[in-house]
């Protein structure tokens, strides 16, 4: 345990941080052969990778002569901000992706026991955040857009190729198989782990956070710029309760963070920025993280510009392998962007108007508390807006085990504001309820439009084994994409086992799931 950073304080946590005492990041080694991994030679994926890579700086460097030349258009600036911050972003996930086809066995970037499901879910993340970075310059009105779209169509035409060239795998391991909500342990991690992986304990905090000024910080981005850029330890930040009125961003270079709150109803990180206000959808989070191995618990992450300010996030998130655990995200529309790369969410209430759960990451819900909420008059509430916008990509959201339900201002709405499970924001939109309730004041349909029959053929919904009144298949749209799942292997395919591949990284945050579909 030497490398950890001690101070006075303890905070009882489960055993978010004990794998820190490796001092390594969690790597699972690979059985690699270019054969089975890619659809063409490895020279060809390693020369295209790194001819998209040089585009994407070429690009960069165009985007950047924009920047701070529309000082006075703040909308625009942002834009602008986002595209630089979304395509540097793109270069990372891209030299990921490079680095693990190189050297394999390296562990410097190796995620889970995968290397094609880390591979398709960095590229795939690539692949977005091209539109992310169009659809900031919304409402402009500018030549800007029209200048920077055509290099960015170039770079995800390129991205799109590489994504096309890796094969998906099962995974290659003999651990990837474990039965459903089984606590059995992978085999990399080593037996002097095993007992504190199992048990609870008490781990000092790196640093306090306190509103009250009894920490070593009254502000969590204080105690952010602390932690190690690259960090390959977790470090833990422990807020204690208060209202943290600020903007956090916890960038690329700042990873395994864990942040430790007293209670979602406690420690709160509050905020208003909104598409009304003139920000991004993008940049309107209140909490914004990409640092990889993100871990929270027992925390607020709230947006509170309200209905009439539309698009405003709590929440965003772009840290692979991450873990929300025991947290509430609300707001009204937008309110969780769940922009990129694997997430876990793990007994969290998390509440919202219109698409309150949007986004293009490979995401997992499990247990939570999932609320529609009282927004502008004869509004739709829609609880998911996936983002996927290509066939291969891994994304989508799988809600398991959870309550879909609204919070009791809606329910005196005599049904003035219909709530929906979701419409396919893009083209191939993916998005599952298993084995959850749902309320009666979900509607029979069920889906929602986004347009017309824009995605109606080529989005995938599907429904298993939900139950309550909401549950009922029989009155649902007939869309050609919505299925009713009554195969058990079929749901499968979105369980946290195999759709996060769960069993090779969750077991070292020490956050309980379950791993198949077994309650």
């Amino acid at each position: 345990m030497a490398c950890l950073l001690r101070n006075k304080n303890i905070v009882p946590i489960l055993v978010l941080v004990l794998v820190s005492s490796l001092c390594t990041p969690i790597s699972a080694s690979y059985n690699y052969r270019s054969d089975e991994l890619l659809k063409v030679t490895r020279s060809v994926f390693v020369d295209s990778l790194t001819s998209t890579i040089q585009t994407v700086r070429d690009v960069i460097s165009v985007v950047s002569k924009f920047s701070g030349t529309f000082g006075t258009n703040f909308r625009l600036s942002n834009a602008i901000a986002d595209c630089l911050d979304l395509l540097d972003f793109t270069t990372d996930q891209l030299t990921w992706t490079l680095s693990a086809s190189q050297t394999p066995t390296s562990g410097k970037y190796n995620s889970t026991s995968n290397m094609g499901a880390d591979m398709r879910t960095w590229l795939g993340g690539a692949l977005g955040n091209q539109d992310t970075c169009m659809e900031g310059f919304e409402g402009t009105n500018s030549v800007v857009k029209t200048l920077v779209s055509g290099s960015l169509d170039q770079v995800t035409s390129l991205v799109r190729e590489v994504l096309g060239m890796v094969n998906e795998l099962q995974a290659l391991t003999d651990h990837h198989q474990i039965p459903s909500g089984s606590r059995k342990l992978p085999r990399w991690v080593k037996p002097n782990v095993r007992k504190l992986l199992q048990a609870n304990y008490n781990v000092a905090a790196d640093v306090v956070v306190a509103a009250d000024g009894s920490g070593n910080f009254t502000r969590v981005m204080d105690a952010i710029a602390l932690v190690p850029d690259y960090n390959s330890r977790h470090y833990v930040i422990y807020v204690k309760k208060g209202i943290y009125r600020e903007y956090v961003e916890i960038s690329k270079k700042k990873t395994n963070i864990i942040m430790i709150g007293d209670g979602m109803d406690l420690t709160i990180i509050s905020g208003n920025h909104s598409f009304g206000d003139g920000w991004t959808t993008y940049r309107s989070a209140t909490f914004a993280v990409k640092g990889k191995g993100f871990i929270a618990r027992d925390m607020r992450f709230e947006n509170i510009a309200g209905p009439e300010k539309h698009q405003a996030v709590a929440f965003r998130s772009d840290s692979d392998l991450s873990v929300i655990f025991r947290c509430a995200i609300t707001g009204y529309q937008d309110t969780l962007y769940a922009h990129s790369m694997r997430q876990f969410y793990r007994e969290c209430l998390i509440s919202g108007t219109v698409d309150f759960i949007f986004g293009d990451g490979v995401v997992v819900f499990q247990n939570c508390q999932i609320l529609a909420r009282k927004g502008l008059h004869n509004q739709k509430n829609t609880i998911t807006a996936q983002g996927r916008k290509e066939p291969t990509q891994p994304s989508g959201f799988s809600i398991q085990f959870s309550n879909i339900s609204v919070e009791p201002d809606l329910i005196v709405s005599n049904g003035s504001m219909p709530t929906y499970l979701g419409r396919p924001w893009k083209l191939y939109s993916r998005t599952i309820f298993m084995q959850s309730y749902m309320s009666p004041l979900i509607q029979t349909k069920g889906w929602l439009e986004w347009n017309g029959d824009f995605a109606l053929d080529t989005l995938y919904y599907a429904e298993y084994m939900n139950y309550g009144p909401g549950a009922a298949l029989g009155g649902r749209v007939n869309w050609p994409g919505l299925h009713a799942i009554n195969d058990s292997s079929q749901a499968n395919n979105f369980t946290v086992s195999e759709f996060l591949l769960g069993n090779s990284w969750l077991p070292s945050t020490g956050v309980k799931y379950t791993a198949g579909l077994m309650g």
